[in-house]
This record gives C-alpha cells, structure tokens and sequence, in this order.
C-alpha cells in the first residue's frame, strides 16, 4: 500500500491501482491543492479538510478498501466548541490505516479499541485546533500501531500559524526512531516501516 502525504492533513492511500484521498484542503499558506481519486474521505466539514472540489474523481473500479469509521469531537467539550470529527479506518492487503482527522480530545476506551493496532496512524499534533503533541503522544502509546504519521502541523512556510511544528512531537521520541523520507510517500508493508515516519511535503 502507498501512504502520501499531500499536505496538511490530507493524505492519499493507494491499494490495487485504487486512489483514496483523505481530509482535501484549501489553505492559504499552501499551494492549491489539485489531485484525483477513486473515492474522496473527509473528518469533518471545515474547509481545510472538507474541500472535496479540489479532487477530481474517476469512476469504475472497484475499491479494495474496507471502510470503518469512529465518532469522535474536534474538542475537549464534546463538540460544542468546534463540533465533531471522524476517525476513518482503512483495512486493504491485509493492513490497517487509520486517519485520525481534526481528533480533539483523547479518545475513550472505545474509540481506542477501535484505532488499536494499526499499521500506521495518521495523527494531528500541532495543537490549538486539535490535540498537540503530547497527547498525540499519549494516544499514539496506548493505540500502539507500528508507524506513527504526524500530520497538521505547521512548516514554515506551510501550515495554520496558530498550531504547533512539528519537532515539538518528534522531540518526545529516541531519534533512531524518527524516519524523515525524502519525498511525500512511502510504501507500507506488512513488515515495514516502523517507528515515527515524516513525510516532506512536495509542493505542486
């Protein structure tokens, strides 16, 4: 499975010559987003993750994504302060992904259950919008998946000015296990990668 990491929190997954993207954006500190999908997936409906015009959509094959998703808030107050967001899950080849959106509060023992072991979280950790990084931290410990994507954070240039870098996450890891890649995608096996994985964003 290809994992790539399009910016902010949008990621696109892609099993089977199948294209998924997840949480499309406009925001202003990034370049426009432009891509295309076999199927669009959004958190919640805030406009840097809900901005499905910016993926154009083919139609026709089938999807070998199994899809599951978890409710959850965008806040600590139980969605009254920025309402709700959703956790999607996504099995293919015999591996889960798990997407965890705008997620603003630690999860509960049922929602933790149904994020827990996956291959590879796509977690929030920048903060003031979501949760930061040391709640990504102790969520990422009790979900314990095997790769661990950070997303939503700021980039200088890129990236909401109010949240969080994202060194402020990987300081609370051993380097050896802080991979940053080269370029925006990497492949997810059943055996590897493993450990904090940090996409580079490549700018259109």
């Amino acid at each position: 499975m290809e994992i790539i990491w399009l910016g902010h929190a949008c990621f696109a997954l892609e099993s089977d010559g199948y294209r998924v993207v997840l949480d499309p954006y406009t925001v202003e500190t990034y370049p426009p987003l432009h891509t295309t999908a076999d199927a669009v997936y959004c958190s919640h409906g805030h406009a840097d993750h809900n901005y499905v015009q910016a993926v154009e959509l083919t139609e026709g094959r089938k999807s070998p994504f199994a899809v599951e998703t978890v409710a959850t808030f965008h806040d600590e107050q139980g969605g009254a302060q920025r309402g709700s967001n959703t956790m999607h899950i996504f099995r293919a080849e015999g591996m889960t992904v798990v997407h965890c959106g705008d997620l603003g509060h630690y999860p509960n023992d049922e929602q933790l259950a149904a994020i827990s072991g996956a291959d590879a979280l796509l977690i929030p950790v920048g903060g003031f919008y979501t949760i930061d990084a040391a709640m990504a931290k102790r969520v990422a410990d009790a979900a314990n998946p095997r790769v661990i994507v950070p997303m939503h954070y700021r980039h200088d240039p890129y990236g909401l000015r109010p949240i969080g870098t994202v060194e402020e996450f990987l300081k609370l890891y051993p380097a050896a296990r802080v991979h940053h890649l080269n370029g925006n995608r990497f492949t997810l096996t059943a055996a590897e990668p493993s450990g904090v994985v940090v996409p580079r964003y490549v700018a259109p």
